[in-house]
């Protein structure tokens, strides 16, 4: 970017020399246009090299913003991570703590269902064998 901008002064500079000269006898430049064209060109490097600071500035300036938006990226990145890893953690948890609520739920449901299985088991068998009561009675 510096030397294309270096290259166009000097390019406007040589034309407009060209045009001065080309309008003007065959005669050598007086010492007066002589020195009006010597600040021309001292004032035009002054320019110049203002530009070429100025974009050395900004050239310094953007890298550090990107610089710190890319911390600003890897940081928000690493806080995604954490996010996801923690949310992953808590649901395995949840899942577990309701798996094991089942399973305790199922166990109990299993036991009070041998329980009354063998309540009826009991019933039945006395409905099949002959009570002592009635054998009495006979």
């Amino acid at each position: 970017m510096n030397r294309p901008l270096h290259n166009a002064f000097i390019l406007v500079f040589a034309i407009a020399l060209i045009f001065a000269a080309g309008c003007q006898e065959a005669q050598a430049p007086s010492e007066k246009k002589s020195r009006l064209i010597a600040a021309e060109n001292i004032e035009l490097k002054k320019q110049l090299a203002q530009r070429d600071k100025q974009i050395e500035g900004l050239k310094t300036k953007h890298a550090a913003q990107i610089k710190q938006e890319r911390s600003k990226l890897t940081e928000s990145q690493k806080q995604t991570a954490d996010c996801r890893q923690q949310l992953k953690e808590d649901m395995d948890k949840k899942v577990n703590e309701v798996l094991m609520a089942a399973m305790d739920e199922n166990a109990k449901i299993r036991m009070e269902n041998l329980a009354l299985k063998a309540e009826i088991d009991e019933l039945k068998e006395k409905l099949n064998r002959p009570d002592e009561s009635e054998k009495k009675e006979q």
